[in-house]
C-alpha cells in the first residue's frame, strides 16, 4: 500500500470549544477536548503539557486512550472494540490509513488492521454552538464473519479535576431523576437490556468539577442517541485518566458482519462548559433547535394539547367526548387528542392491539362526527396509537402468532396484557404501514401520539436470531416512511411515559411524553432532569387532575398551570368536573402561555441553584430583552421566611420591570404587592441581591416577567 500523508494533528473549533486530536502514533487519540483555545495554541504545546514521568510498574510507553482503546495496544482498560471471528481476530491493532476534512467543522479519520482484516473510520463534527457529535464505524475486511459484541461511539478523555459523576436514573413515573456519585478509581457502568432507552437507565453522564453545579463550575456531558439497549461505562484507571464509552449493547451473536459489511455506532452527544449545567443545556438545546427537522416546529406556534386518557380511560362515550371538545375549546386548547380506546375491542388492557380499525360499536359513524367537532371548534384532532405492541386478544395475532417476538420456548413475561411485534419485519412494517396510512388518509389527523408501553424482554426473531437491534432500526424505517408519506404529521415517543427520550428517536419525531405522572411537583424534579438534554418545547406537559391519578397528591390549579406553562403545554383533566374557579383559572393560565410562548420555546433555559425544598429556573430571550423566572416551593420552609431569589442569567448592566404575573392573588409582602404592577431595577441588584420571597404555602408557584427597559432619568 502507497504511503499516506496523515497529519500529526487535526484541530476542530466552535462555540468556543476546541478539539485536538494527534494522529501520529497508530490510532487517532483526543489529546485535548475542553473551553476554546487561542489560535497559537497547537498540538506539541498541549502533547507537552501533557507528558509524564514513567511511573513503578507500568509501560514504559503507555497504551494511548484512543477514539476507539484496543486490546492490540495493551490498553488496561475496557477496549472499545470487542470482536473476533470464530475467536480470533480479537486482538485488534490498527495504524491510521487517512484523514479526510469534509468540510471545516468535522474531521473522518480511517485506521485499518490488515493482520486482522477490518477498517475503523471515526467521525468528529464540532458545530457552531460547541456540540461535539461522532459516530464509529467497523468494516469487515476479511472472508469470514465478524462477530462484534462491543464497538464503543468516539471515547473521549476527561480532565482529571472532574470530581463527580452525574447520572439519570427512575422508574415508570418517576423518570430522570439525577444520581451524584464520586468518581473514583474504577467504572461505573449502567446498561439497559429493555429494547427501548428505558425508565431507569437514561444513555446521558455529566462529569463535574468539585462544587460545580446549575450557575457556575466546569461540566462535561455526553449522551447516546439511541432508542434500544445500551451501555454507558465511565472509568477511571490508576494512572488516572478517565473517559467514557457509550455504545450499542448487543445480545449475542447479534452484529455479524459479513466481508465489506459495515456497523455503525449511533451517534455521541457532547458538550463541556465552564458555567455549570446551565451552560451544558444551552449547547444541546441551541444543537437541537439547529436541526434541519426542527424548522417544521417553528412553522407555527406548538399548539395547547388536551389529551382525554385521565378524563376518560377506555369509557369511550361519543356524546361526552363531544362535549370535552366543547370545553377544551371554551379554554383555549389548540389540539385535541383522543386516546387509547377508541379501536376495536378495545375496552380494557387485555384485547385490540394491532387492530388499528375503528370500533364501529362506539363510533358507528367512525371517529368523522368528533374529528368535525374538533375542526369545527378551531382545533386540530390527534389520535393515540402504539403500534409495536399486540394483544394475544386481537384478530392480528390470531392470524399472525409469528410476528411477535420471543425466545421460545421459554414462555413469553406477562406484561400489561401484550406482546412485542417484530418490526424488523418487512411484513410488519408493511401491516403497520397500511393501517396508519388508512387512518391518516380517512381522518384529517395532524398528530399522532405514538406510544409503547412494555419492555421488550424477549427480543427473538423467528429464526431465531436476536433482533433487539433490528426492531429498533426498522422502528426508525417505520417513522421514516410515515414521516415521508405525511410530513405535515407531527408525532410524539411516547413510551409508558418517557421510557423513549433520545436524540436518536427525535430525529424522526417532534416532541416527547417525558412521564406518565402529571403531578406538578414530581414534574419539576422530572422535567429538570431531561431538559438538561432537550429544549421545553420538545418535552410535552400536561396539568393533570386535581388529584393526581398515580401519586394521589393534591396540587392547586394556579401550581399544576406553573409547572406545565414552561414547556410544551397541555391538559390531562376532566374538563366537565371543574369548578368555574377551576375553570377560570385554567383558561387564565393557557392565555399566559400563549402570550409568553415564542419567549419559552426559543429562549435560554437557565436553572437557579436553591435548597432542596425550593425550585427554580428561568427562560430567557435569546437577545436578553425579556425573562419568565418560575418559583416553586415543595415544602415548608425551615424558618420564618425563606430566601432572597438571585436572578442569574440577567444582563448586569441593563435595568428591568419586574413584575409578578401569576399567579393573579393578593400578596400580604410589601415587595410582591408592588410587583403586581411592577417595579424597575438594575439587572446587577436583581442578580447579586435578588428579591424577598414572600410567605408561601408548601406545593406554591410562582411567576415572574422581566422587561428591560430604558434607565429612568
Amino acid at each position: 500500500m502507497s504511503p499516506v500523508s496523515v497529519p500529526d494533528f487535526v484541530r476542530l473549533d466552535g462555540g468556543n470549544v476546541s478539539l485536538v486530536l494527534d494522529c501520529r502514533g497508530p490510532s487517532p487519540v483526543a489529546l485535548y477536548w475542553g473551553p476554546g483555545l487561542d489560535a497559537g495554541a497547537d498540538g506539541s504545546m498541549l502533547d507537552l503539557l501533557a507528558a509524564r514521568e514513567d511511573a513503578p510498574c507500568s509501560p514504559l510507553v503507555a497504551a494511548p486512550l484512543a477514539l476507539t482503546p484496543l486490546a492490540g495496544q495493551g490498553f488496561p482498560g475496557r477496549p472499545g472494540l470487542l470482536a473476533h471471528g470464530d475467536g480470533r481476530r480479537w486482538a485488534s491493532y490498527t495504524r491510521i490509513s487517512g484523514v479526510r476534512r469534509p468540510d471545516g467543522a468535522s474531521v473522518e479519520i480511517d485506521s485499518v488492521d490488515d493482520a486482522n482484516a477490518l477498517t475503523l473510520t471515526h467521525h468528529l463534527r464540532l458545530d457552531r454552538h460547541g456540540m461535539l457529535t461522532g459516530w464509529t464505524q467497523i468494516r469487515n475486511d476479511g472472508p469470514g464473519l465478524l462477530d462484534v459484541e462491543w464497538l464503543s461511539a468516539p471515547v473521549l478523555p476527561l480532565p482529571p479535576d472532574m470530581a463527580d459523576w452525574v447520572t439519570f436514573e427512575g422508574r415508570w413515573a418517576g423518570e430522570y431523576r439525577q444520581r451524584t456519585q464520586a468518581r473514583v478509581m474504577g467504572a461505573v457502568v449502567k446498561e439497559n437490556r429493555r429494547g427501548r432507552t428505558s425508565h431507569d437507565a437514561y444513555p446521558g453522564i455529566l462529569a463535574q468539577a468539585a462544587g460545580a453545579g446549575d450557575q457556575a463550575g466546569d461540566v462535561y456531558a455526553l449522551h447516546l442517541g439511541w432508542s434500544g439497549n445500551h451501555r454507558l461505562y465511565a472509568d477511571t484507571l490508576s494512572d488516572g485518566r478517565a473517559y467514557v464509552q457509550m455504545g450499542e449493547l448487543f445480545m449475542p451473536g447479534e452484529m455479524r458482519l459479513a466481508e465489506g459489511t459495515t456497523y455503525r455506532t449511533p451517534t455521541l452527544y457532547a458538550a463541556c462548559s465552564a458555567t455549570g449545567r446551565n451552560g451544558i443545556s444551552a449547547c444541546f438545546h441551541d444543537h437541537v433547535r439547529d436541526r434541519p427537522d426542527h424548522a417544521r416546529l417553528r412553522a407555527k406556534p406548538r399548539p395547547v394539547h388536551y389529551n382525554t386518557w385521565e378524563a376518560v380511560y377506555f369509557d369511550h362515550d361519543p356524546a361526552l367526548l363531544l362535549k370535552l371538545v366543547d370545553e377544551a375549546a371554551a379554554v383555549g386548547v389548540e389540539r385535541f387528542v383522543l386516546d387509547d380506546g377508541w379501536f376495536k375491542g378495545r375496552r380494557n388492557d387485555r384485547a385490540g392491539l394491532g387492530d388499528w380499525y375503528v370500533d364501529e360499536a362506539i363510533y358507528p359513524e367512525g371517529l368523522h362526527p368528533i374529528v368535525a367537532r374538533v375542526r369545527e371548534r378551531g382545533m386540530e384532532f390527534g389520535l393515540w396509537v402504539e403500534p409495536e405492541m399486540v394483544n394475544p386478544d386481537s384478530d392480528l395475532y390470531r392470524a399472525h402468532p409469528d410476528w411477535v417476538l420471543g425466545t421460545p420456548p421459554a414462555p413469553q413475561l406477562i406484561f400489561r396484557n401484550q406482546l412485542v411485534l417484530d418490526a424488523s419485519r418487512a411484513d410488519v412494517q408493511d401491516y403497520l404501514f397500511a393501517r396508519l396510512d388508512a387512518l391518516l388518509r380517512d381522518y384529517p389527523i395532524s398528530y399522532l401520539k405514538w406510544d409503547m408501553n412494555r419492555d421488550i424482554s424477549h427480543p427473538g426473531g423467528a429464526d431465531g436470531q436476536a433482533a433487539a437491534h433490528a426492531h429498533v432500526q426498522g422502528l426508525y424505517a417505520l417513522l421514516r416512511r410515515l414521516r415521508d408519506a405525511y410530513p405535515g404529521v407531527e408525532i410524539e415517543s411516547c413510551s409508558a411515559g418517557g421510557g423513549r427520550a433520545d436524540l436518536g428517536v427525535l430525529a424522526l419525531t417532534d416532541r416527547v411524553w417525558a412521564s406518565d405522572s402529571n403531578d406538578a411537583l414530581d414534574r419539576l424534579t422530572i422535567q429538570r432532569g431531561l431538559s438538561t438534554f432537550l429544549p421545553p418545547e420538545l418535552i410535552g406537559s400536561h396539568v393533570g387532575p386535581t388529584d393526581c391519578h398515580i401519586t394521589g397528591r393534591r396540587v392547586a390549579m394556579a401550581t399544576r398551570v406553573a409547572t406545565a406553562l414552561f414547556f410544551h403545554m397541555g391538559l390531562e383533566v376532566d374538563l366537565l368536573g371543574l369548578t368555574d374557579t377551576e375553570r377560570t383559572e385554567l383558561s387564565a393560565g393557557i392565555a399566559l402561555h400563549k402570550q409568553y410562548r415564542p419567549l419559552l420555546h426559543e429562549g435560554r433555559l437557565i436553572r437557579l441553584d436553591r435548597p432542596a425544598n425550593e425550585e427554580a429556573f428561568g427562560i430567557i430571550a435569546p437577545d436578553g430583552s425579556r425573562a419568565l423566572y418560575s418559583y416553586t416551593l415543595l415544602s415548608e420552609q425551615a424558618g420564618y421566611f425563606p430566601g432572597r431569589l438571585r436572578l442569574a442569567g440577567l444582563d448586569p448592566d441593563a435595568h428591568y420591570r419586574l413584575r409578578l404575573i401569576w399567579p393573579d392573588v393578593a400578596q400580604k409582602s410589601p415587595l410582591f404587592s408592588a410587583l403586581r404592577d411592577g417595579a424597575i431595577f438594575t439587572g446587577s441588584t436583581l442578580i447579586n441581591a435578588g428579591p424577598q420571597l414572600p410567605r408561601l404555602h408548601p406545593q406554591s408557584a410562582m411567576i415572574l416577567e422581566l422587561v428591560r427597559v430604558s434607565p429612568p432619568i
